[in-house]
């Protein structure tokens, strides 16, 4: 009996633990070419390098890289508390009002989801920290009318995947070691088509 509690302590344990830094990127696509989402996530404690990380930035603003806190609207920030820093560089009133609108909310949406699937442990939603690069395709700003469902939607669904990824190490380096010759850069194969 007593070999029994220790192992159920012990994997309490480890399923609480300290998680120092963990990443994960994603790949959602889906409706117009502009609807793609590919977030590259950073997680980790709020006392260690991804807490100060955060702190850093949104102390250090930068023109055309504000870094926002994911919200599900004004004056609803969620948890665990996510910074998102855009990888295109802002430069129009269009592009802003989307990324910070129906982008923000989205990223804020995938982050709930992924607690809600217990990829975070909703007891650590308080300590632990989220830094995500968004992609928003900058040729957005050229669509007559923008599918806000289908962004929403693709981001959202691409943001709930790559915490998944970070939190679950995927894909794991056995994976990575065979498979490493059958997977191709989608651009990297355009450039030896001479497609780009």
């Amino acid at each position: 009996m007593p070999k029994k509690k220790a192992a159920k302590k012990k994997a309490d344990t480890a399923s609480s633990g300290r998680i120092v830094l963990r990443t994960g990127e994603a790949l959602v696509e889906g409706g117009p070419d502009y609807c793609a989402a590919e977030p590259e996530v950073v997680i980790g404690e709020l006392d260690g390098p991804v807490g100060f990380a955060i702190a850093n930035q949104m102390g250090d603003q930068t023109k055309g890289h504000t870094k926002v806190f994911a919200i599900l609207n004004c004056d609803v920030q969620v948890r665990p508390v996510t910074v998102m820093v855009s990888k295109v560089t802002v430069a129009s009133s269009k592009y802003t009002n989307i990324l910070m609108g129906t982008v923000q909310a989205a990223l804020a949406h995938g982050v709930l989801d992924a607690v809600r699937a217990g990829d975070i442990p909703k007891a650590k939603a308080n300590d632990l920290g989220i830094i995500v690069s968004v992609w928003l395709d900058p040729t957005v700003v050229e669509a007559e009318t923008v599918d806000h469902a289908q962004l929403f939607a693709n981001h959202r669904a691409a943001m709930a995947k790559a915490l998944g990824k970070a939190m679950k190490n995927e894909p794991g380096i056995d994976w990575l070691l065979k498979n490493q010759n059958n997977v191709q850069h989608f651009y990297h194969q355009l450039g030896v088509e001479g497609k780009l």
